[in-house]
């Protein structure tokens, strides 16, 4: 395993690995401290990116973040890796000839050297670029995915509302929910973040979710991020909607078993059943852009008035399905 070095104000700092060099060069998160994964201090944050800009794209071949043996995506990554697509890029460094080489590009090139980029490539990168870097190279980029609404026209900007609860508490998801449509905010997705990977708060806040677009006629997407095993189950128990998954790879996350390929290859399956079956809930927030989403199904949500400890609020209560 490498180590990498940096010396910033007469101090070296040293990284023992490839993973914990990226997670020292990212930007400081709440949730990145809380995981034991952030830099200590502003001056190792920037001495990561320092060390980060001499590292060699090929690095991510030979090192993998999450090691080969013990994950399964990790594997799928690399043994479907296109070095072909690679090659253009192979003998640059993360920052040193990359960023410049993705400023230069024009969209064929981008579009071209996409399969042979793992996401550690990017991600790492991404570290290293502004703003207004990442903007010039995003709008290189075509991507125009249509469900309840059209995404990525150009000329056209669309946001993401997130309610997030740190308790998940329906009331304040909804109170949150309000406040950003009332904004204007949410024609991209309405998308939520839960505080647990509870099965059972998962699908109440996809109903939420679903409840209102469906009553409201919004067009909008609806998404609850779940860990993928907790998305096939739902989808096994008729859930509502289908929640995003991650396959919780990162080290921050590996609470949970990784994300298996037969467990990946269950869930497409499932949802291409049900694509290819009757009507089905809504399919929102998918990893993949541009894969068209199920139609949805038609739906009967009764309203109720409930009190809790926020006041009074309205959220779904009975639902009734027709497939």
């Amino acid at each position: 395993m490498s180590t990498y070095t940096s010396t910033l104000g007469g101090h070296r700092y040293r990284f023992g690995s490839l993973a914990r060099l990226l997670a020292a060069a990212s930007p400081e998160r709440s949730g990145d401290r809380l995981a034991g994964l952030a830099a200590e201090s502003a001056q190792e944050r920037v001495a990561a990116r320092w060390a980060l800009a001499d590292v060699p794209l090929t690095a991510f071949l030979a090192e993998p973040v999450i090691p080969y043996e013990t994950d399964d995506v990790t594997r799928l990554i690399l043994d479907t890796h296109d070095a072909g697509a690679f090659a253009p890029v192979a003998g640059l460094s993360v920052v040193g000839g990359f960023r410049e080489w993705l400023l230069a590009a024009d969209s064929g090139e981008l579009a071209a050297v996409a399969p042979g980029l793992t996401p550690e490539m990017v991600a790492a990168v991404s570290k290293l670029m502004g703003n207004a870097d990442l903007v010039a190279v995003a709008r290189k980029v075509r991507v125009v995915t249509a469900f309840r609404s059209t995404i990525g026209l150009p000329g056209r900007l669309a946001t993401r509302l997130q309610p997030n609860h740190p308790t998940d508490d329906p009331a304040g998801v909804a109170a949150a929910l309000l406040d950003g449509l009332l904004l204007g905010s949410g024609d991209a997705v309405i998308g939520i973040n839960p505080a647990t990977d509870s099965p059972k708060a998962v699908r109440d806040l996809l109903e939420l979710l679903d409840g209102v677009i469906q009553r409201y006629a919004i067009p909008t997407q609806s998404c609850v991020l779940s860990h993928v095993t907790t998305s096939i189950d739902l989808m096994a128990s008729g859930a509502p909607s289908t929640s995003s998954s991650s396959p919780s790879r990162a080290p921050r996350r590996r609470t949970r078993p990784s994300a298996s390929r037969s467990a990946c290859s269950t869930r497409r399956t499932r949802r291409r059943g049900r694509s290819a079956g009757a009507p089905s809930a809504p399919t929102s927030c998918t990893s993949r852009p541009g894969r068209a989403a199920p139609s949805p199904p038609t739906r009967t949500t009764a309203w109720t008035s409930r009190r809790s400890r926020h006041g009074r609020t309205r959220w779904p209560g009975a639902t009734t399905r027709s497939w």
